[in-house]
């Protein structure tokens, strides 16, 4: 960074020497002058063949005037362009900001009346329109559904499931030449779409989709379509008809079109850097321009990063390859359709400085290496090495990437309003990029992003970030993934090795990247993400505002003087002895993990953290793991969290734990005149967890959580954040495996622990009482059940799995396949006591429209106990229950099995005396006047051998009302 310093200078100090050259351009020059300040030339593309001839030999100086400059064709800096290190060639606005470099055109245009507040125009013939501003502010092709400024967080601020059905498409001519815009399935960015028109049935076609790098498909409902003249039907929308040469136009109210400027864009790149490592472009500064009006290239996104959920477009409207020391100061980067700068391969000591980078099609910066300069490299998410036998050299194996590059006092926002995978840094196979005091916000995903661990050495410092991951999920204002050559999405893979090769995991992530001194709120996330492996960080004086810390698959991450504002740690699937560390910062909540800690996860030391809490016990939600044993619980004592100072006052407990006050006055841009209009983040009240809250109501009483279990396994709903952990999206949802015995009908299937359940047979399942529901209604069909393990999808075919029945009937008399028969020998009792009828009722052998033994409203751990007598083969197990006044026939309940020879209690937990075998839910069943079910083992199979089965039964009201069980049997 002193290096890049020292730059500066030369630049500054060049610019006086009696040998430098002034070369002047004016929109009134004229390319036949020489370039002096009384006869200016008209273009760049002149200024740039009179600089060349002093270019290398003296510092040249080219004086741009106020005006706009539209460039004819890409201005192209090559080594020819080159400058020296004391004797550089600037460009530079004379006055910063007046001097427009566009890559777009003027029109001039006859607008006539069309229909409906509709105007139309002749264009020239082959004009090609992307993009149409109407005076300088963009304006938006015709669209559906409507854009709506108020839906900042909303997908594309305006989404329907319909936007291409084809009944929406029955109204459109000829769609051919349109787009559809969708969310990724799981909204880890977005994909977007050419319509080549419809089909002889009238279905939309059409191509595109490979904008992300993890192809799940487009989501149901978040999409959008675009560029379509039946849609064009709201102010501020547009449509060319490049046949008929006709372009149709909605103004916005009060608009004169007689008078307006109307420009459209024409070149991609308005700017480009073209050298080599051999030969590069040296020492050349552009200053104090407006970069305007570069192409969209969403459907040029196709290259596919190193296993991040990204693939790329290699461009921008500045784009750098091949350079040394090129400089990008105090330049705007205004609505261009792409990224705004893009660092690509080989380069050295790039500043990005001073520049105001905003509403971008695609990204801010972005620093890209050459796949080729990376050892073994992968690239999309499910593909894997064979670990035994990757290159173990560390580090890169040429250099063609960016490295030792600045972004520096930068305002940066409004990023992705076109693509939904973009970020306002994006760093991916480089190293040692720097990114310092600048503000970044409103983004549609991350505000900055390092897509792997190659090479690390990076530094993030004074920066503010917030506003991000506005419209997409499972993301952070700093997001980071290190799906490097140690990284197997098959974890286990990867343990195995590094249990052998402990630096495995930094052949890649040579260098330790720093996170410090910066402020980062993330709404929709977390406000700092190191998803998975990424490993070899330092993180320290953050102060994060809403979304907490994320741990996931890395190796020594060392986070420590942080503060999470109501928020805390959030540890997901750690590595065996990972080496993490996490000390000395302020927490406001519990460590909340997923998969992780276990007893040889648990990182090397999560301890002297201060817990800001009214919950004593905050502290010790992992205790057992060895976690927090010297954190205490405390009030910090904020110096002023209204205002957003939390530094900590000189008698506050939190310096007994180590913690140290860092500034909270340097987040963000510095320069004056950005710092004026740039936006800070919200301040968030502080909400000091304490115990759990009263219910609101004593008639409403909170039923005590009991676990579920299906097929022997425990099963869980998806809580918080967890669906990060598995790769899914919030809205898919999923029901973990959290506890699996190895002789259950579960593991016998090919379940395991840490499992996603997601579907049986063709129903999707979100939560248990949909697993449940699912599982019910499967009756004697062939039993696959989807599941997500290492984040793919697996299907599980179950053959000798038990099944539920379930019937309904008017009478006792009308049952078919349940019918009640006999009386069984044996005993049964209840805990605590039923009221009206006792317990011996329900193996009395009748049927009854009565309450039965039931259990007193409010009741939420009832259980009925069966006792054979002694140990027996079970193949079925069996109730039934009466609708008595119209809620009392559903039954909630899970079954237990106990081959104690002796009373086993009530204790269903304890795993010595009781085997758990399944939860039944018949809510959602049809209710007739009786109602009956029975957990049936397959042909030839038993359930297991029994003397004891326990029917542990929950309320089935909103009023906590219990089932009116009638019978019971097990046989």
């Amino acid at each position: 960074m002193l290096r890049s310093f020292l730059i500066l200078i030369c630049f500054a100090a060049s610019v006086t020497s009696s040998q430098a050259l002034d070369i002047f351009v004016s929109p009134a020059g004229d390319d036949a002058n020489d370039g002096s300040a009384a006869a200016p030339v008209a273009t760049l593309g002149r200024a740039q063949v009179l600089a060349r001839q002093s270019a290398g030999t003296d510092p040249v100086t080219v004086s741009v005037a106020d005006g706009v400059y539209y460039l004819p064709e890409t201005l192209t800096f090559t080594p020819a362009d080159s400058g020296a290190p004391d004797r550089p060639v600037i460009y530079r606005a004379e006055n910063e900001g007046k001097a427009v470099l566009s890559g777009g055109t003027m029109l001039d245009l006859q607008w006539q009346p069309f229909r409906d507040g509709i105007f139309v125009a002749t264009t020239e013939p082959g004009l090609a329109i992307d993009q149409l501003f109407l005076a300088g502010r963009q304006q938006r092709m015709a669209r559906y559904p409507n854009y709506d400024a108020g839906k900042k967080t909303a997908a594309y601020q305006g989404y329907a499931a319909d936007a291409f059905s084809k009944q929406r498409a029955s109204g459109w001519a000829d769609p051919t030449g349109g787009f559809i815009h969708a969310m990724h399935r799981a909204r880890w960015g977005g994909y977007h779409y050419r319509i080549t028109g419809k089909d002889s049935d009238g279905e939309v076609t059409y191509e595109g989709g490979w904008q992300n790098n993890r192809q799940m498909g487009m989501h149901n409902d978040f999409r959008m379509v675009e560029n379509i003249f039946e849609e064009l039907d709201a102010a501020g929308e547009w449509y060319h008809d490049a046949g008929a040469n006709r372009l149709y136009f909605m103004p916005p109210p009060g608009v004169d079109l007689s008078r307006a400027k109307v420009e459209v864009v024409r070149l991609r790149h308005l700017i480009e850097f073209n050298g080599s490592a051999d030969n590069p472009v040296r020492f050349i500064a552009l200053k104090g321009f407006v970069v305007r009006h570069a192409a969209r290239t969403f459907l040029e996104t196709k290259e596919p990063m190193l296993r991040s959920d990204w693939t790329i477009y290699r461009g921008g409207a500045v784009l750098l390859s091949g350079t040394e020391d090129v400089q990008l100061l105090d330049t705007e980067f205004d609505q261009v359709g792409g990224n705004a700068i893009f660092v690509s391969r080989f380069n050295r000591r790039v500043v990005v400085k001073g520049c105001h980078i905003h509403d971008c099609g695609a990204s801010g910066v972005c620093f890209v290496g050459d796949p080729d300069a990376v050892r073994d490299p992968l690239f999309e998410y499910r593909q894997k090495n064979d670990l035994s036998k990757v290159d173990r050299t560390p580090g890169p194996k040429s250099n063609r990437y960016p490295a030792d590059c600045v972004v520096e006092d930068c305002l940066i926002h409004g990023i992705g309003r076109v693509e939904r995978q973009p970020a306002g840094v994006q760093i991916t196979m480089a190293q040692g990029i720097t990114v310092r005091d600048c503000s970044i916000y409103d983004c549609a995903r991350a505000g900055i992003n390092i897509g792997d661990g190659a090479w690390g050495g990076h530094l993030i410092e004074r920066c503010d970030v917030f506003d991000t991951v506005q419209e997409t999920h499972d993301h952070g204002s700093f997001n980071s993934w290190g799906r490097d050559r140690f990284w197997s999405s098959d974890r286990n893979a990867s343990q195995q090795i590094i249990d052998q090769e402990p630096q495995f995991p930094f052949l890649d992530a040579v260098e330790t990247t720093v996170i410090r001194n910066s402020r980062w709120r993330c709404d929709h996330g977390w406000d700092i993400d190191l998803d998975d492996g990424s490993s070899n960080y330092d993180i320290y004086n953050n102060l994060m505002l809403s979304g907490g810390l994320k741990f996931r698959e890395g190796f020594r991450r060392r986070a420590w003087n942080n503060i999470t504002v109501n928020n805390g740690l959030h540890p997901h699937v750690w590595y065996n002895n990972s080496g993490d560390e996490v000390f000395s910062n302020i927490f406001m909540a519990a460590p909340q993990g997923v998969r992780a800690p276990t007893e040889t996860a648990k990182g090397k030391r999560v301890d002297r953290n201060l817990y800001f809490s009214h919950a004593p016990a905050m502290k010790d939600r992992y205790a057992d793991f060895g976690w927090d044993r010297h954190s205490i619980v405390a009030d910090p004592r904020f110096i002023d969290p209204a205002s957003g100072d939390f530094r900590v006052q000189p008698n506050s407990p939190a310096f007994d734990i180590g913690f140290e006050n860092f500034a909270m006055d340097q987040f963000g841009v510095k320069k004056p005149s950005l710092k004026q209009i740039a936006e800070t983040p919200e301040i968030p009240a502080v909400e000091v967890k304490g115990e759990t809250p009263t219910p609101r109501s004593a008639r409403r009483p909170v039923a005590t959580p009991q676990p579920s279990f299906w097929l022997g396994a425990r099963v869980s709903d998806l809580k918080g954040s967890e669906f990060s952990a598995y790769g899914v999206s919030q809205e898919e949802g999923g029901v973990t495996v959290t506890e699996i015995k190895p002789d259950s009908d579960a593991a016998g299937a090919g379940l395991t622990e840490g499992d996603l359940i997601q579907g049986i047979n063709a129903t999707p399942v979100k939560q248990v009482s949909g697993l449940l529901s699912a599982y019910q209604q499967v009756g004697d069909a062939a039993l696959n059940v989807k599941v997500i393990r290492n984040q793919q999808p697996v299907i599980l075919s179950l053959q000798n799995a038990p099944r539920i029945v379930m019937e309904s009937a008017g009478t006792a008399e009308d049952f078919a396949t349940l019918a009640l028969t006999g009386r069984p020998s044996g005993k049964v009792d209840a805990n605590p006591l039923p009221r009206n009828e006792p317990p011996a009722t329900l193996i009395d052998g009748k049927l009854r429209q009565s309450y039965g033994p039931v259990f007193a409203n409010g009741v939420t751990t009832g259980a009925y106990r069966l006792d054979l007598g002694e140990s027996n083969d079970i193949s079925s197990i069996t109730s039934w229950s009466t609708n008595f006044n119209g809620v009392r026939g559903p039954q909630k309940l899970t079954l237990y099995g106990s081959d104690s020879s002796t009373d086993p209690g009530w204790d269903v937990s304890d795993r010595s005396k009781f085997t758990p075998l399944t939860s039944i839910d018949t809510r959602r069943a049809t209710q007739d006047v009786f109602h009956a079910v029975a957990l049936r083992s397959a042909p030839g199979q038993s359930l297991g051998k029994f003397r004891w089965i326990i029917w542990s039964v929950q309320p089935v009201t909103d009023r906590a009302e219990n089932t009116a069980f009638q019978e019971l049997r097990a046989q």
